[in-house]
């Protein structure tokens, strides 16, 4: 029996998602307000989305300073908070989602490296 070659090209720009039995992914970004924070973690979950969801997900952007009261189902206590509500288990991930490889862990699309 021959030893499996390894890939040695670590470089892959583009991973699958975990398949999961739903299909669909529920995503929730609490922000106050349009804030560059805000504004930057938006841009950073869409584009992690479209390149690694490809059309299955949905983002829901809660503004806690129009509905503060919306937080409390969650528990956010600091802002940009993106929760992830499906697949199950939640997952919540803090920051304005810069650090894509950070929040690909997070949302449990990469495996821990």
């Amino acid at each position: 029996m021959k030893p499996k070659k390894e890939n040695s090209d670590k470089r892959i720009k583009k991973r699958e998602p975990v398949k999961t039995s739903n299909d669909k992914w529920v995503l929730r970004l609490y922000v106050a307000g349009q804030s560059p924070k805000a504004l930057t973690a938006f841009a950073n979950l869409k584009k992690i989305c479209e390149e690694q969801l490809e059309g299955k997900y949905s983002i829901e952007v809660i503004d806690l300073l129009i509905n503060p009261q919306l937080g409390n189902e969650d528990q956010i206590l600091a802002l940009p908070t993106l929760v992830r509500k499906l697949p199950v288990p939640v997952r919540k991930i803090i920051g304005d989602l810069s650090d894509t490889e950070r929040v690909l862990v997070g949302l449990d699309l990469l495996p821990v490296s």
